[in-house]
């Protein structure tokens, strides 16, 4: 295994992360989308990223379990000692809110800024806006991933690639057709659009873990995607007869574990079953 390169365990984690928590929240949706045809699509949008991040989680318990380094590494994430092996499902369901390392536009409500102890009516065109921003990321990132220099990485990008040019057509439609539709619609998307894009911002601040990986050659410097994704974002949001906000303001860290109030509410409700038969095997 030494002689391999591997990507670091920080970084497997933040792609693992976004992928679960993304489709923990699509998966809300099920038995509620607006009409059956979308009920079925967000819940297979869900089905492929949850299998992303198996894929990922899978990768870096192995890489936690077979190298000492590897798991000081992991530990020094966590802040806490792992005692015996680890597995996805340590990964996805026993780790708390800190120590989770996704983008906080995905942990967010499907609807307008909410305390987190709020609850408020599901607004698809929020669901849709923040997919197609983060798919318009991500159809680059793991484009670019296909050569990482960790083959099981570049492995998991090729397959991701796509599912998420598939996640990315689906939004891209429904987004233009909101935009492009009744007043309503366009009232709903944009005042999406307005809440989503700062969050965006994450996406070019790179982390500790990012930049090992661009180091050893398993990452990429994502802040070269920017402009990449601007033209894109463009060009749907212009079609969409949108008016493209500045998306300024403050730059939120979940990538580095500090996220936003309704991330603990998220994985209260995805944990509690998993951490209350630890030992259950399903």
């Amino acid at each position: 295994m030494a002689s391999t390169t591997h990507a670091p365990i920080g970084y497997l984690l933040h792609l693992a992360d976004n992928a679960l928590v993304l489709g923990q929240r699509n998966a809300e949706w099920c038995g509620h989308g607006p009409i059956l045809e979308e009920d079925l699509a967000l819940a297979n949008n869900s089905l492929d990223l949850l299998g992303q991040a198996r894929l990922l989680y899978q990768h870096a318990a192995t890489l936690i379990n077979a190298d000492a380094d590897a798991r000081q590494r992991f530990e020094h994430l966590r802040g806490a000692r792992t005692d015996g092996a680890v597995t996805e499902d340590t990964l996805a369901y026993f780790r708390d809110a800190h120590e989770f390392h996704n983008l906080t536009l995905l942990e967010l409500p499907h609807s307008g800024p909410l305390a987190g102890t709020a609850s408020g009516d599901r607004d698809y065109a929020t669901t849709i806006v923040r997919n197609f921003l983060y798919s318009a990321f991500m159809v680059h990132l793991w484009d670019r991933l296909q050569a990482s220099a960790d083959t099981q990485l570049a492995a998991i990008a090729a397959k991701s690639l796509k599912e998420v040019r598939y996640h990315l057509r689906h939004a891209s439609d429904w987004l233009v057709r909101f935009g492009d539709g009744t007043d309503e619609s366009h009232a709903r998307a944009q005042a999406a659009l307005d809440h989503l894009l700062p969050y965006c911002q994450e996406f070019w601040t790179g982390s500790e873990a990012e930049g090992a990986a661009l180091a050893n050659g398993t990452g990429i410097e994502v802040a070269g995607l920017q402009a990449d994704w601007n033209a894109l974002v463009d060009e749907t949001v212009q079609e969409a007869t949108l008016r493209r906000p500045s998306g300024q303001g403050y730059v939120t860290q979940g990538k580095r574990g500090v996220h936003s109030e309704h991330m603990g509410f998220l994985l209260a409700d995805m944990q509690s079953l998993a951490r209350a038969h630890p030992q259950a095997v399903w």
